[in-house]
This record gives structure tokens, C-alpha cells and sequence, in this order.
């Protein structure tokens, strides 16, 4: 076991002073961020800080953390999948992964330094080849280094400056989609310009209302002003109408002051239309739909925002659901226990969920395809009932094993599959010539009431024959 007491000493005093140490978006401009064109410089800090990058960050984290994650077993002989409530992980998924978070907590954590980040770093406190205890790392204090022969290895650094290099056994390595393959695509650096945009019109719309409704221009007066009246002027127009708690105010001026504008309008500059423009922009980078944040436009009905929420389910929060469960079966279970039949599931059916009329004929078509009321249940997170495992097929609704009974050499639900042993063979003979039998009593009945309807019919058009010939005579 890795030295964790000194460990988990020196990881909860992580601080910001450590940027200087993590990856090249944390090293350049000595963590202060690249420039851009627009002048504004980005790192994660400032990303967090836009209302519309930080809405994606938490949707994509609240689709992951407020899943289900259940560790699962895959029995190899009967094929049956159960969750592992013996597994030890199966305890931290489902109570608490350390001493201070829950699994929602933790899950949450992870997928936002992975949204912002590209790379999340938990450190596996492992007892006995056991992993008892998961902690995050900060992402800007830890440096992932590939040595000549691809391995990698994890370079931790403390408030302290102290660094340690700790194997890949030791660190579960969550990375979103990769280049290199070893390190994430860093999303909040390759969309920079996207994001500085925003920071940029955000910005000057905060100025504009801090210097007051007018825009930047001149004041001209007549005749020549002192240094010390044009000090006075400037601070009594300071004092008086700069700032918006002054905005709407009358401008008061004497020597026949007058105020030549020589700034873009906010209607000129469009700002708003930008605006609208880059939350677009920024949700393309984190592949969010823009509804999911907030924004919509006029096009957008209520048919066609059930379909964006599902997509936004399927293209979004689906992959990051089986990028996780990957990346843990591969880190947090041994060999051994994989092919045992151990993994890891989401159960996001629920996102997935439509209209209660559209699920109720989803389901319907199901049962009739095989599916037992009890699995219908437990989509819906319902308790079955006893005798809800049974299932049933079309026409006259038997059960599955009966009408494999009924058809000799046939295995259930394919169209040739292994064949029956001679005693099974007579039976399932015995079984459709019984059924031949039945169907053939149906016809000879089915004939018989056909000829007596015939009778009864003639014997009616005899008798209403005479009463017209005696009205006749």
C-alpha cells in the first residue's frame, strides 16, 4: 500500500499556487491563460465565471452524478446480470466513496473537472489490494508524464511545493476524448476565442451600465478651461452622472456645454444578437443543446423541445454514461474480477423515458414480443408481483414453453435450433397433434353450426313464402 496518510495530508491542502506544475494549459503565461483576440485571457477559472459554460459543466455532471451507478456481475454460466451487493466498490457507489462525500458528490466533482479540464484524478487508497477510500485531486496539481516504454506515471503536488511520482495502479485517470491517447483534449482552451468573445461582450455591457447609460464622447465648452475647473468639471460630473445609479439623470452644464457621442451604440454594436450568438457557440463546444441551458428560440415548440430533451439524453449525457463506465471497469476492477462477470452500469432509462401514452404502447408491443409484466415493471422502477415473470407470445397468448411444445426440433424463440431427445420429441408430437386435434373439433363445430344456421334459414323463407301467398288470396 502507497504511503496514503502522508497522502491524504498533503492532497486536502491543495491550492491554486500549483499551476505552474499541471499541464501545458495550466503552465502557459504562468497559469494566467492564453491571450486572445478579443483581450481577454481564459483559463478555468474564468470559464466558470460565464453563466453559459458553467450551465453545460453542471448539466453534463448532473446527467452523470444523479444516474444510478451500480456495480454489476454477469453470471458466465446462466448469462444473468444481478448487482454485486458482496463486491467492496458496490459500498462506495452506494453510501460514500471517503469521509466527506457521497457518491452524487464525487461523481459530480469528476465529470466537471473533465468537462473544464479534460482529465479528473482520483487517488485509490487501496488495504490488501482493496480499494477502500477514492479522493479527487485538484486537475492543476497533477502532471501525467509517458515514459519511453508507454507507461505512465503521475506527478502530485502539494501546497507545500513537495511532489511525489505515483504509478498508474495508484490513480484512476479519467480522461474525456483524447489525441495523445494518455491526456484529454483540453475543451475549455480549444474554445477560447468562443469563450473570451463572450467574456468580452459581457464585460463591456457591465462597463457601459458602470459608466451610465450614455456612451463614451466628448464634452465641448465655450471658451478656455483652467486645470483647476477642468478638475472641478470632471469630478462633478464623476460624482453626479457616471455610474448606473445615475443613469436617466439631466445633464447640467454651464458655458453652453455640449456632449459629442463618438462611441457604437449598444443597438448599433449588437451586442444582444452576439451575445445570443455565443451562448450557441459555447454550448457547440461542450455539446449541449442550447435549450438545456436556458435558451431557445422562437422556432422551438413543445413537440419539438421533448424531442431536444432526448436527444439530449442519447447525443450528450449517454456517452459520457459509457465513457465512465469504461474507464472504471478498467481502473477499479482487477482482471480477475472482469472476467468474473464484474462491471459497472448507468441506469439511465429513465432519461429516456417519453410521454406516459407513448411508453404504455411501447410496452405493450413489448409484452407481446416476449417481455414479462414483471420487466415492465422494473423499467418503470416498480415491484413486480408472483407470477409476473411469465411470457407470453401473440395469437392465443400461451406461454413461451408451450409453444415450443408444440413445435418438435424447434428451441425457443429461434427458427431451427437444437433438437429434442426422443422422449421431449414425443411429447412436443403428442402436444401438436393434440393441438391438430382441438383445431380440427373447431372446424367440424364451426360446420355443424354452419348447416344449422343454413336450416333454420330455409325453414324461415318457407314460412314467410306462405304468409304471402295467403295475403295474396
Amino acid at each position: 500500500m502507497w504511503p496514503f496518510n502522508h497522502l491524504s495530508a498533503t492532497f486536502r491542502r491543495q491550492s491554486e499556487q500549483n499551476v505552474a506544475f499541471g499541464e501545458s494549459f495550466w503552465r502557459d503565461d504562468l497559469g494566467v491563460g492564453l491571450p486572445t483576440l478579443s483581450g481577454e485571457r481564459v483559463t478555468w477559472k474564468t470559464t466558470l465565471e460565464q453563466t453559459t459554460a458553467l450551465r453545460c459543466g453542471l448539466t453534463i455532471s448532473d446527467g452523470v452524478s444523479t444516474v444510478p451507478c451500480k456495480v454489476m456481475r454477469k453470471d458466465p454460466a446462466t448469462g444473468r446480470r444481478a448487482e454485486a451487493e458482496d463486491h467492496p466498490l458496490s459500498d462506495l457507489f452506494g453510501y460514500q466513496v471517503n469521509d466527506w462525500m457521497d457518491p452524487l458528490q464525487f461523481m459530480e466533482t469528476v465529470a466537471i473537472h473533465a468537462v473544464f479540464t479534460g482529465n479528473a484524478y482520483v487517488f485509490l487508497n487501496r488495504v490488501r489490494g482493496r480499494i477502500v477510500e477514492m479522493i479527487p485531486l485538484m486537475p492543476d496539481c497533477v502532471r501525467v508524464e509517458q515514459k519511453d516504454d508507454y507507461r505512465l506515471v503521475y506527478h502530485v503536488t502539494a501546497k507545500d511545493g513537495t511532489a511525489e511520482e505515483y504509478p498508474q495502479e495508484t490513480i484512476w485517470h479519467f480522461r474525456g476524448p483524447s489525441w495523445n491517447s494518455w491526456t484529454g483534449l483540453d475543451v475549455t482552451r480549444l474554445a477560447r476565442e468562443a469563450l473570451s468573445l463572450s467574456m468580452a461582450t459581457q464585460n463591456a455591457h457591465a462597463r457601459r451600465f458602470g459608466n451610465g447609460i450614455q456612451s463614451t464622447g466628448m464634452y465641448s465648452v465655450e471658451g478656455e478651461l483652467k486645470e483647476p475647473q477642468y478638475k472641478r468639471l470632471r469630478a462633478f460630473i464623476t460624482q453626479n452622472y457616471v455610474g448606473a445609479k445615475n443613469s436617466g439623470k439631466p445633464l447640467l452644464l454651464d458655458k453652453n456645454a455640449k456632449w459629442h457621442p463618438m462611441d457604437l451604440t449598444g443597438v448599433d454594436a449588437q451586442h444582444i444578437e452576439t451575445r445570443k450568438l455565443q451562448i450557441e457557440e459555447i454550448c457547440r463546444a461542450f455539446g449541449v443543446m442550447p435549450i438545456m441551458v436556458g435558451f431557445s428560440d422562437k422556432a422551438a415548440t413543445y413537440a419539438s423541445a421533448e424531442q431536444m430533451f432526448l436527444a439530449h439524453a442519447v447525443h450528450t449525457i449517454r456517452p459520457w454514461h459509457r465513457r465512465f463506465e469504461k474507464s472504471m471497469r478498467r481502473s477499479l476492477l482487477t482482471k480477475e474480477e472482469v472476467k468474473a462477470g464484474y462491471y459497472f452500469k448507468f441506469f439511465d432509462t429513465e432519461l429516456l423515458r417519453g410521454a406516459a401514452k407513448d411508453r404504455a404502447e411501447y410496452y405493450w408491443k413489448r409484452f407481446q414480443m416476449g417481455m414479462s409484466p414483471n420487466q415492465i415493471a422494473e423499467l418503470e422502477d416498480e415491484d413486480g408481483y408472483e407470477g409476473g415473470d411469465v411470457h407470453l407470445v401473440p395469437g392465443n397468448m400461451m406461454t413461451v414453453e408451450n409453444a415450443t411444445k408444440a413445435m418438435p426440433g424447434r428451441g425457443i424463440g429461434d427458427n431451427g435450433g437444437p433438437p429434442l431427445d426422443d422422449e421431449a420429441a414425443d411429447k412436443a408430437s403428442a402436444a401438436a397433434n393434440a393441438l391438430r386435434d382441438r383445431m380440427n373439433a373447431g372446424r367440424v363445430l364451426s360446420a355443424e353450426n354452419e348447416g344449422k344456421i343454413r336450416s333454420a334459414r330455409d325453414n324461415l323463407d318457407a314460412v314467410l313464402a306462405k304468409l304471402d301467398q295467403q295475403q295474396e288470396t
